[in-house]
């Protein structure tokens, strides 16, 4: 068990101790976890909590637990929002907390789009985030204090402002973030290194089907990060009349992902994921559930 600690602590530290990526259902979902700008941009409030690989058998894998709110403000000109963020792999751990605002302008063009959608006129909103990273390594649970590298626990207090652009209309968006320009550079801690990854995300929205109550949604995430290879995620979901989703998506060199779920009561969203590791991905595949709430008409409009 020790062995598996070990490997896993060495592969975090090559990937800089940089927060996980948040995996297929958690960011398509909740595209608050990757850019500011999404704040307030649904009508009504939004609060969601995901719990992603705590059903692992493995000690030492992934695990993810994230809870979020999103509101507009002043008629949806801006928006509001905040997260906690917890992560674990292997002896690794880091605790995140933020809080975002987002300013947005209306483009001024419209687009035909089914009675219930309840997307706005197209808009370009600016979000910035601020909060504080906690990181922790726990290297004396690998028993080895002979090893000067391992000899004592690490942690540190990181200052984070994260930065998003987003573009949003009725079939389609994409969006560019950041989640911290400042790095380590006011670490606590100086032997923390933290990496900067850039995302960028695109989506179209297909309407089909009587009264179009059948919406394809594939979407792009690419992930750049230095010294880390470039990340591409592919994937496709449908909302079948409001009620149903279904989902699967590809993780370059990495892992598949599936996702089924269910719109209840009109304001409630369930979402089970799957995600399944292969090649040289040293972890082992994961289940998580996503949960939303949204405040007012609820996803009946969505």
């Amino acid at each position: 068990m020790r062995l598996k600690l070990f490997i896993l602590s060495l592969f975090v530290c090559f990937l800089a101790k940089a927060q996980q990526t948040p995996v297929f259902a958690e960011y398509n979902y909740n595209p608050f976890l990757l850019n500011p700008g999404y704040a307030g941009l649904q009508a009504s409030t939004e609060i969601s909590i995901t719990n992603s690989g705590f059903f692992n058998q493995f000690d030492g894998s992934p695990r993810t637990l994230t809870g979020t709110f999103n509101s507009p403000l002043q008629e949806g000109k801006m928006g509001v929002g905040g997260a906690l963020l917890y992560d674990e792999i292997g002896v690794t751990t880091t605790t995140q907390f933020y809080a975002a605002y987002s300013y947005k302008i209306e483009l001024g063009f419209m687009d035909n789009h089914p009675f219930y959608a309840n997307y706005q006129t197209p808009v370009l909103s600016f979000g910035i985030s601020a909060g504080i990273l906690q990181y922790e390594d726990r290297f004396l649970e690998l028993g080895l204090e002979d090893d000067p590298r391992f000899a004592q626990n690490v942690q540190s207090t990181i200052p984070m402002v994260g930065v998003g652009l987003l573009y949003n209309q009725e079939r389609f968006y994409a969006g560019i973030s950041t989640p911290n320009i400042l790095g380590d550079v006011l670490a606590s801690d100086k032997s923390v290194s933290l990496s900067l990854p850039v995302y960028g995300i695109f989506g179209y929205r297909f309407y089909a089907g009587l009264f179009d109550q059948y919406i394809i949604k594939p979407n792009l995430m690419l992930k750049y990060e230095p010294n880390t290879p470039f990340q591409v995620d592919a994937n496709i979901a449908a909302t079948i009349k409001q009620k149903f989703e279904l989902g699967a998506g590809y993780r370059s060199n990495s892992s598949v992902n599936l996702l089924a779920g269910a719109y209840l009561f009109e304001n409630f969203r369930l979402m089970y994921f799957y995600n399944h590791s292969f090649g040289t991905n040293p972890f082992n595949s994961r289940h998580g559930v996503l949960l939303s709430v949204k405040l007012g008409d609820g996803y009946s409009t969505n």
